[in-house]
């Protein structure tokens, strides 16, 4: 395992990388309504990139095919944007790269179009609110699944289910860098390390909970991941730097 320490340079860039991926975010989830189309919302999101100066750090990354990913109701990250039509009630969740003279933020979040069940929006808020409980675990001296483990209990606790096949990441002038942030403390002999945490860490932290139970499927692009039992999933994620106190939020938006 490498695990970069950021120079302050580094992390002057990577603020401004997430500056922009946070503010595409809000784009993406000011066009969502009543029959707007998921590659309509993929382009804005596109142009909205390319006119900051940077690039969209999701096009052709290990050959995906668009900017952001945009996932629907059961489709828990990688949905790829098309013709599919945006309905009331559906919960829908944007999930943007960008990168920014070399180094990348990423954020994502989960939003409720019109009147949504419930449910949803309990989902939606307790999915939201995981993040925020391991954020607070996010400091000098802990450990990595001190985060975890937060994430893991508030959700859990809540009748949801924490998807296993899919972690957080470190980041930096790579998307996916060292190290795996689960969001659910591995079980003893797992593969993941647990690292204590230093100031100049960037870690992308993001919850993915399922209303139903934990288990995903891949369709047959070979990309979206939805649940297993059709349940509602939601998704939320920061880029987040490790300092000497409060974590700080490298991708936060004032309206998310």
């Amino acid at each position: 395992m490498m695990i970069t320490i950021k120079s302050q340079r580094e992390i002057e860039r990577m603020r401004e990388a997430g500056k922009i991926a946070a503010a595409a975010r809000s784009v993406g989830r000011r066009m969502l309504r009543d029959g707007v189309t998921t590659e309509e919302i993929n382009k804005e999101i596109h142009k909205f990139i390319l006119s900051c100066g940077a690039t969209p750090t999701f096009l052709g990354y290990g050959g995906f095919p668009k900017s952001a990913c945009i996932s629907v109701n059961d489709e828990v990250i990688h949905g790829i944007p098309g013709k599919r039509l945006i309905r009331n009630g559906d919960i829908v969740s944007i999930d943007v790269g960008a990168t920014y003279k070399g180094y990348v933020g990423d954020c994502a979040g989960t939003f409720p179009v019109g009147e949504v069940s419930p449910e949803a929006q309990e989902l939606i808020r307790i999915t939201r609110q995981s993040f925020f409980e391991g954020l607070r675990h996010a400091r000098a001296g802990g450990r990595l699944y001190d985060i975890s483990a937060a994430v893991q209990q508030y959700a859990e606790s809540r009748g949801c289910g924490v998807v296993r096949d899919y972690v957080g990441h470190g980041i930096g002038a790579k998307m996916h860098e060292d190290p795996e942030v689960p969001n659910y403390v591995p079980p003893r002999g797992d593969h993941r390390a647990n690292p204590r945490l230093l100031p100049g860490m960037t870690l992308a932290i993001e919850p993915m909970i399922n209303a139903g139970g934990p288990a995903v499927r891949v369709l047959s692009n070979k990309w979206t991941v939805v649940t297993v039992d059709g349940s509602l999933s939601a998704h939320y994620e920061n880029t987040v730097l490790i300092t000497d106190g409060e974590p700080e939020i490298l991708t936060i938006a004032d309206d998310i």
